[in-house]
């Protein structure tokens, strides 16, 4: 049950009384003061102060606010409420059904709370603020255009050196004499009444003129966009960013002026190491034995050196590259030696004899599982030209094919003997996928060197698979490959029954 409160009560002039305040010359008295009211019971007080005071909050028994609560369930609700609206609009609820829209981003599923955060978090945070300010302005009785405590004139002093305790009309202990009697004896000063204020309450109309035509001005901007919304223009829109409108970067793939090899995309500088990679001597990272390669060829080793490692080669020794500087020598070999499918150009020049040292085995450790990682990495990069099985059937093959490309060089059958172990060592075609031949681009950038000896192990895998016997597999699988076998052999025979059947009643027939 409530408990009912008293009217204001009115001094001999009929004016409203709102309480009795207090003048005090210090804090400690202040302070004082505020305890014995809030002992003797008084619940609506308020002090005032030319600074902050601490403690002045518990002297009064002003207990907490739930400004904080009010702020969390705004914010609790703008995160409900930006879940369910993006939930929603991606189509997996029917609450806006008609304007759904699912947007499929790489596969990334609809209900992805990582992609959903940004805009939970602004919503969060934009209710919670809301929360917090209009529960401010609810809880402190805002706005108010008058405050009765300003038809005092002495209170002018309390942002200057003077505190003051008020006590409210409308707490239900409040007597305007027994109020002032206790203020007298707590050491007020100076003690009167909190009088209405006789002021006029009409709105002058000049404000209301002003701020009718503030409100008109600001609804143009509002009402040009909705004309626009709704009509057409053949002139171009007004760009507030042109820059962020016409940006003048690059997409992948693309040409420019500002190079002279006219490429948006630019290569690594010759001797950028990928993080990680430091680990790996430089027989790794080229597929050369570099010692070998140092006696046989020390310029083109010491350029090696230099491009891996970005040290500088000794002047002493000159390094010349009869395809151009900008072109790794590995590549240049790869693609003297490449004879499996030669073009027209290069079958009547002369082949220059590969003399590279290239690493015959692989130096990665072979194991279950760097052969899956290598059938990945095949499939994510080689696979769309070698094709799935390796023997260059891939889709951009087929594609080109279809389109009759001109400029199209068919990639490399990778079951050709000419590019089995023994006639193409692994360090070559470890050289080829990280260099790139022909019209295959190099693919060191994208594909880590642990990584690419793993295709290199994953190839020669495929390549033995192609030739590979009955007792090539392992025990425990025979059994079911002779029995997957016998099946596909007496269907084989059935069809044909089936076929020579057919031709026989044809036959008879006639």
């Amino acid at each position: 049950m409530t408990e009912s409160q008293p009217k204001p009560q009115t001094v001999a002039d009929d004016k409203k009384v709102h309480g009795v305040v207090a003048e005090f010359t210090d804090v400690d008295s202040l302070l004082a003061a505020c305890r014995r009211v809030r002992d003797a019971g008084y619940t609506k007080a308020d002090a005032f102060t030319p600074f902050p005071v601490h403690g002045i909050d518990t002297a009064l028994g002003i207990k907490p606010t739930i400004l904080p609560w009010i702020a969390l369930a705004a914010g609790l609700s703008g995160t409900t409420i930006a879940l369910l609206m993006q939930i929603s609009l991606n189509g997996q609820t029917d609450l806006f059904e008609g304007i759904q829209y699912p947007y499929i981003i790489s596969g990334k599923p609809f209900i992805s709370l990582p992609a959903f955060i940004p805009v939970t978090f602004e919503l969060t945070i934009l209710l919670a603020s809301f929360g917090t300010f209009f529960g401010m302005w609810a809880l402190n009785g805002l706005p108010r255009f008058s405050n009765p405590m300003f038809t005092s004139p002495r209170f002018d002093r309390v942002t200057d050196d003077t505190f003051f305790l008020f006590l409210d009309a409308k707490d239900s202990r409040f007597d305007e004499a027994g109020a002032k009697a206790l203020l007298g004896e707590l050491g007020g000063e100076y003690v009167e009444p909190v009088l209405e204020d006789d002021s006029s309450k009409v709105i002058p109309k000049g404000l209301l003129i002003a701020l009718a035509t503030v409100i008109c001005l600001s609804s143009i901007p509002a009402l040009a966009v909705l004309r626009m919304r709704v009509t057409k223009s053949s002139s171009p829109r007004f760009h507030i960013f042109p820059d962020m409108d016409f940006s003048p970067s690059k997409d992948a793939q693309q040409t420019t002026t500002l190079f002279a090899d006219g490429r948006a995309m630019r290569p690594d500088v010759p001797g950028t190491v990928r993080r990680g990679e430091m680990d790996w001597d430089l027989n790794f990272k080229t597929g050369i034995d570099m010692d070998k390669l140092a006696s046989i060829d020390p310029p083109r080793a010491a350029q090696l050196v230099a491009m891996q490692s970005d040290v500088a080669v000794d002047g002493e020794d000159e390094v010349v590259s009869e395809a151009g500087a900008d072109e790794p020598a590995e590549e240049q070999d790869g693609e003297a030696a490449e004879a499996s499918e030669p073009t027209a150009e290069t079958s009547a020049a002369p082949v220059t004899a590969d003399n590279t040292p290239w690493l015959s085995e692989n130096p990665l450790e072979l194991s279950e599982e760097a052969l899956a990682r290598g059938q990945q990495q095949f499939n994510i990069y080689c696979s769309v030209c070698h094709g799935m099985n390796g023997r260059g059937n891939g889709l951009v093959n087929r594609r080109a094919q279809k389109i009759l490309a001109t400029t199209w060089t068919p990639p490399s059958n990778m079951h050709d003997p000419t590019l089995y172990s023994d006639v193409y060592p692994d360090g070559k075609l470890f050289s080829t996928i990280t260099n790139g031949v022909r019209k295959m681009p190099g693919y060191a950038s994208q594909i880590k060197a642990k990584d690419r000896w793993a295709i290199v192990a994953y190839v020669r895998a495929l390549q033995v698979s192609q030739n590979a016997s009955l007792e090539d597999v392992p025990e425990s699988e025979r059994t079911k490959i002779e029995r997957e076998q016998a099946e596909v052999q007496a269907q084989l025979k059935a069809a044909a029954e089936a076929e020579a059947a057919k031709a026989a009643e044809a036959a008879s027939a006639e």
